[in-house]
C-alpha cells in the first residue's frame, strides 16, 4: 500500500526520496561499451545487437521499404492520431523559435546575436519493454522546427532485427532523416563517436535506462546532450475536492513506467488521502503491468499530509518534480508560486497523459529535482546563440584607450597591443 506521512514528522532527506550514489558496475559497462564502439564501429554495434536484443543485422539502417511496410502495417486511426499530436506539438514548439536582434549606434557600432541550429541532431528513442513513438514526435519535432538539416534516430531493434511499426510511423510523421537499428549505450557512443554507418551528431537527446544516461554523461564534452534524465516522476497537489479514484490513476499512470518511478501525493485532506490509499490498491489489482507499478509504489510511492495548501506548495517546490498536476478548486491561483517543476497540469480534467501525448508541450523533462535550474526540452536544445561587433575605425579609436587600459589591469600587453597597434604611425594596414 502506498505510505501516508504526515509533513511535520518527515526529515528533509525523506521528502526527496532520491538516491543519487553512482553504480560502478553500470558505469565500467559503459565504458568498455564506449571503448568497443570508437575501435570496431559497425561491427560493434552488431555484436551489441545480437548480444543485448537478439537480432542478427545485416545493415543497420532502416530501409525506405522497411519505412513503406510499417506504414502499411499500422492502423490508420492511429496514424490519424500521430498526425493530430504532431500538429499540437508542432505549434506549440513554434512559438518557441528564438529571434535575434541587431543594435545599432549612432558612432557606427553594430553588435549583435545571431541563433544557427546545430547541423546533426541525434535522437534516442527506448525500446524493450514497451515502444514509444510519442517520445519520437516530443524529440525529433522540436529539431525539425529550430531548422536541423540532419536528424538522426536511433532505436534497438526487435529480436527479429526489425523496429516496431509505431516507431517508424511516428518517425516518418516527425521528420526523421535517417533511422538506425541501435540501441543502448553503445547508440550514444555511435552518435557520439561515429561510425562507418551512422555520422557523428552535435547533440544527442532522448530518454532511457540507467545505461543510456550514464553513457550520455560520458560522452558530455565531445556531443551536447539535452540532459542525463532519471525515472520518471509525477506529484499531485490536490484537495479535498478531487475524486480519490481520479488522483489513484494520475499516480499510476506514471507507477507503471518504471519500478524507480515516484508517483507522490500532496494533500491537506486526510479523507481524500485515506480514499487514495484504497483506491491505488483496488486500481493496481487490474493493471497490466501491475508487478512494475507496485514496485514503483511500494519502493517510491508517498502520500504526504500538509496542513494546508501552502505547505503543499512548499514541497512541491522542495521536490521539484518531473510532472505536477495542481488539482485544486483554482489551480491558477498557485500557478504563480510554483518555481521549480518541469511540466505543470492545471486543474483537475487534466491527467498528465495528457501532456505525454497530445497537448503539445515537450513530455521530455527534467528530473531528479533537476527542474531547480533546467527545463523541458525544447526548439532552443538545438540552437547554438552567437553574438557579433562591428566597430568603425573611429568608433574603434574612441575605445582604444579603455579596452588597452582594461587589458593591462590583467596584465596581458598583447591583448592592448593588439587594439593600440591600428593607431601607431609604425602600425600601417589596412582602415
Amino acid at each position: 500500500m502506498i505510505r501516508l506521512y504526515r509533513l511535520q514528522d518527515l526529515a528533509p532527506g525523506q521528502i526527496l526520496n532520491r538516491d543519487p550514489a553512482a553504480q560502478p558496475e553500470v558505469e565500467a559497462a559503459v565504458d568498455a561499451i564506449i571503448a568497443q564502439v570508437r575501435a570496431r564501429g559497425d561491427d560493434a554495434l552488431r555484436d551489441y545487437a545480437l548480444r543485448f536484443d537478439g537480432a542478427k543485422l545485416d545493415a543497420l539502417e532502416v530501409t525506405p521499404a522497411e519505412m513503406e511496410q510499417a506504414l502499411e502495417q499500422v492502423d490508420p486511426a492511429f496514424l490519424e492520431i500521430l498526425r493530430q499530436a504532431a500538429a499540437n506539438i508542432e505549434a506549440f514548439h513554434r512559438r518557441q523559435l528564438p529571434q535575434g536582434f541587431v543594435i545599432t549606434r549612432e558612432d557606427g557600432v553594430v553588435l549583435g546575436q545571431k541563433y544557427t541550429p546545430v547541423a546533426r541532431a541525434g535522437v534516442y528513442v527506448p525500446g524493450g519493454t514497451a515502444a514509444y513513438p510519442s517520445t519520437v514526435l516530443m524529440d525529433v519535432i522540436p529539431a525539425r522546427v529550430a531548422g536541423v538539416p540532419e536528424i538522426l534516430m536511433t532505436t534497438p531493434p526487435g529480436p527479429d532485427g526489425r523496429v516496431a511499426p509505431a516507431i517508424l510511423a511516428a518517425a516518418s510523421v516527425a521528420g526523421v532523416t535517417h533511422i538506425y537499428k541501435a540501441g543502448g549505450a553503445q547508440a550514444i557512443a555511435a552518435l557520439a563517436y561515429g561510425t562507418r554507418t551512422i555520422p557523428a551528431v552535435d547533440k544527442i537527446v532522448g530518454p532511457g535506462n540507467v545505461y543510456v544516461a550514464a553513457a550520455k554523461r560520458r560522452v558530455f564534452g565531445q556531443v551536447g546532450i539535452d540532459m542525463v534524465a532519471g525515472p520518471s516522476e509525477i506529484l499531485v497537489l490536490a484537495d479535498g475536492g478531487c475524486d480519490p479514484a481520479w488522483v489513484a490513476a494520475d499516480l499510476l499512470s506514471q507507477a507503471e513506467h518504471d519500478r524507480l518511478a515516484s508517483p507522490v501525493l500532496v494533500t491537506d485532506s486526510e479523507a481524500l488521502a485515506r480514499a487514495v490509499q484504497t483506491q491505488v490498491e483496488q486500481q493496481l489489482a487490474v493493471l497490466p503491468r501491475a508487478a512494475i507499478a507496485r514496485a514503483s509504489i511500494e519502493a517510491n510511492g508517498k502520500i504526504i499530509l500538509c496542513d494546508n495548501l501552502d505547505q503543499g506548495v512548499e514541497v512541491c517546490n522542495t521536490i521539484a518534480p518531473e510532472h505536477l498536476e495542481l488539482c485544486v478548486a483554482d489551480p491558477f491561483a498557485l500557478l504563480g508560486r510554483i518555481r521549480n517543476a518541469g511540466s505543470i497540469f492545471l486543474g483537475r480534467h487534466v491527467p498528465e497523459a495528457l501532456g505525454d501525448y497530445f497537448a503539445g508541450p515537450n513530455h521530455t523533462l527534467p528530473t531528479g529535482g533537476t527542474a531547480r535550474f533546467s527545463s523541458p526540452l525544447g526548439v532552443e536544445d538545438f540552437v547554438k546563440r552567437s553574438s557579433f561587433i562591428y566597430y568603425t575605425p573611429d568608433a574603434l579609436a574612441a575605445a582604444k584607450d579603455q579596452v588597452a587600459g582594461f587589458a593591462m589591469q590583467e596584465g596581458l600587453a598583447a591583448h592592448a597591443r593588439s587594439v593600440t597597434i591600428r593607431f601607431a604611425e609604425e602600425g600601417g594596414g589596412a582602415q
